[in-house]
This record gives C-alpha cells, sequence and structure tokens, in this order.
C-alpha cells in the first residue's frame, strides 16, 4: 500500500534543514576509521548513479540526475545525500567490508582537509557514460573522472612522498559501474545522439568498451593494479523500460536487453584480454545482470515481496521516474517498506537489494558464474611491493 506524495513537502523541509549538519557530523564520525597503518588499501570509485554517493550534488545538472531530496536515503541516513537508493549503495557496503569508512564524493567541500583522500574517493556521476556525448553537460564523465582521480594520484604522491604514494595506488582497489546511461541514452534518442544512433549496435558497444579501456590503461599507468568491475544489469527489465513496452504487457523491452547482453559479452572478453597484457593486472568481474535478474523473476526466494515494480514513482511498475517530486511528473507513490521490493525507484535499486549484492561480490565463489576471477575480498587482500 502506497503512501501519498503529500507528505512530501513536510519531511523535504526538515531534512533540508538538517542536510549540511548531519553531513558534516557523519564524515567526522567516521575518521576513527581512516587509516593509519602504512601500506592500507584504499577504494577509488568510478562510474554512474549505481556507485554515485553525492558528487551530482554539486554540478549545475537536472533533478533527472540528482537523488538529494525526500525520500532519498530515508531509511539509513534519514536524509537525502545524494544516492539513488533509500540506503546505502553496493560501494557502501564495500568500504565497509574493507574497514574503511564511508568513500566521500570527490567533490563534497573539505573533504581533502579531513584526510579522506588516504581512504579512496567517489568519483561516481548518476547520468554518466564511457562516451562523452551521454547526457553531456548535465553529468561528470568518464574521461573528467579520470582527471579528477589524477589529482588525488598526484596529492598522495605529494603527501605521501612518491614510495608510500605508490604503495598506496598499488594496493587501491579501483571500482567500475559504467555503460548503462550509454545505452539509455541511444534507446531515447536524447540530445547528442543523433550521430551516435547511426552506429550498429556492435559498434557502439566497441566504443564504450573501448573508451573503458583507455581509463583502466591510464590508471594502470599511475600504478593501479587491482580493479573490480560490476557489468550492466538487464536494461529492459528495469520498471522504466517495462512501462516502453505497453504494448506487450510490460514485458522486457528487447532492445535494451540486447544492447546490455553485447556490453557484457566484450566486457568480459576485454578483461580478460588486459589481463594478458598488463604485467600484474588483477580485476574481479561481477554478474549483477545475472544476480539482479534471479531477485526480479524470484523475489521471494531472496527475502522480498516485489521484483518488478519499484517502491517509489508513478505509473505501471512505478516506472516514471517522478520518486521526490521534483521532477518533471510531481505525483508519486511511495511504498511502506523499501525492503520488501528490489527496486527503489524506476531505474534503481533498494539498500537491500544493494546489500545482498554487495555480499555476493564481496565473498562470492572465486570463478563462480557470478563473480572471478577474484571476489572483492580476495582483491582487497593483494599486496603489492
Amino acid at each position: 500500500m502506497a503512501r501519498p506524495s503529500s507528505l512530501c513537502s513536510y519531511f523535504f523541509t526538515i531534512v533540508t534543514f538538517l542536510l549540511v549538519v548531519l553531513i558534516s557530523t557523519t564524515c567526522e564520525a567516521d575518521q576513527s576509521k581512516l587509516p593509519k597503518k602504512k601500506h592500507e588499501a584504499s577504494l577509488f570509485i568510478f562510474g554512474d548513479s549505481i556507485l554515485d554517493a553525492g558528487n551530482n550534488n554539486y554540478i549545475n545538472t537536472t533533478t533527472l540526475d540528482q537523488a538529494n531530496f525526500w525520500p532519498y536515503g530515508e531509511t539509513f541516513f534519514k536524509y537525502p545525500t545524494g544516492r539513488f537508493s533509500d540506503g546505502r549503495l553496493v560501494s557502501d557496503f564495500m568500504a565497509e567490508y574493507a574497514n574503511l569508512p564511508l568513500i566521500p564524493p570527490f567533490l563534497q567541500p573539505g573533504i581533502i582537509n579531513r584526510g579522506y583522500y588516504y581512504s579512496g574517493v567517489n568519483f561516481a556521476s548518476a547520468g554518466a557514460g564511457a562516451l562523452v556525448e551521454t547526457f553531456q553537460g548535465d553529468v561528470i564523465n568518464l574521461k573528467t573522472q579520470l582527471s579528477y582521480y589524477k589529482k588525488v594520484e598526484s596529492w598522495l604522491r605529494e603527501k605521501l612522498g612518491n614510495d608510500e604514494g605508490r604503495m598506496r595506488i598499488s594496493r587501491g582497489v579501483y571500482l567500475f559501474s559504467i555503460g548503462s546511461n550509454d545505452y539509455y541514452a541511444k534507446i531515447l534518442l536524447t540530445k547528442g545522439y543523433t550521430m551516435l544512433n547511426s552506429f550498429s549496435e556492435s559498434n557502439h558497444v566497441g566504443m564504450v568498451i573501448g573508451n573503458l579501456t583507455t581509463v583502466i590503461k591510464e590508471i594502470y599507468k599511475t600504478g593501479g593494479r587491482k580493479f573490480a568491475f560490476m557489468n550492466v544489469p538487464d536494461l529492459g527489465c528495469l520498471p522504466v523500460m517495462r512501462i516502453m513496452n505497453a504494448e506487450k504487457n510490460g514485458s522486457c523491452l528487447e532492445k535494451a536487453t540486447s544492447l546490455a547482453k553485447l556490453h557484457n559479452e566484450a566486457l568480459s572478453k576485454q578483461l580478460f584480454d588486459i589481463q594478458k597484457q598488463l604485467k600484474g593486472f588483477k580485476y574481479s568481474l561481477f554478474d549483477l545482470n545475472s544476480s539482479l535478474r534471479k531477485r526480479i523473476n524470484h523475489p521471494f526466494k531472496y527475502g522480498f515481496k516485489e521484483g518488478k515494480a519499484a517502491c517509489c514513482g508513478t505509473g505501471q511498475f512505478r516506472g516514471v521516474l517522478s520518486c521526490g517530486g521534483k521532477r518533471p511528473v510531481k505525483e508519486f507513490e511511495l511504498c511502506e517498506n523499501p525492503n520488501e521490493y528490489v527496486y527503489w525507484d524506476s531505474i534503481h535499486l533498494t539498500e537491500m537489494a544493494n546489500k545482498q549484492l554487495a555480499r555476493e561480490m564481496w565473498n562470492g565463489a572465486r570463478n563462480s558464474h557470478v563473480i572471478g576471477p577474484y571476489n572483492l575480498k580476495k582483491l582487497f587482500q593483494i599486496r603489492y611491493v
């Protein structure tokens, strides 16, 4: 049973007042987890809304690419942080499992003064793609995220000295979730995509994988050796895509599903090839696509009650991205218990779903169909000297 959206203004007024104070105190409270010993691992995060911890709060963009308003963040943080969920993201759980603090967004004011670069930085941006043209002007694309990382890398070498800085970089884990928006944009025929829509699906995927490969190799040149990747989910089965297939009773949109499949096959092959090319390159590839599909199709098996419809939104499957009432469509409904849902809004996952996926990434059986050749726990344990 949904709650009416009339509560939105009341809660949003309260959380807006508390937001700045709470973000600050949360960061300060996590100081005890900052790395004290030399050579401890760090976590550097790149990608899109699956991993964005709030970078888009600080750029000039649209509310379609922001989540800094109620009811986002309502369950764990009790206020909106910019994360596209009711609570924590996969990367937040990953930091917890690695005994690190919450990894802050690069653009969050003041983090450099608190020493957070030592634990890692989150560069991800909702709406971002591997292609510069993807939602251009509204997001921080992967190339720009790389430029931000290079600033942090230089800062670490300057503050720690070249040897210690090199050690920190080589023992860091570099987590990626990228590609989904490059295919959303192609399907939705967004601005700036006139030329790219002339390419075949395989050529389009090739450009995405090519740009990602360039970034991987640039990080490798700086000393990064341990990489983790989440492949692209079944885009056609997102609530926002199902409503585009109304004539087929909201079944998965085949074009989007096909693009995701092509991307994931190409990504798997490319990482295998890179491992053979780059000495010391270690990686973990998580099959988000299949793991999430299991929860969509068999929610009760995983402790959910609903796998296809979103907790927050409007329309069939709550597939209209209206959660929070700050986007073009103002009306929305909100479920009573997000933990019963796989999807939080029409695109993004609930904290409960994120937690389950993070557990699989962290300690899933190596070289299984879900994760390999390393799980994240093992990847963090690898040491370079």
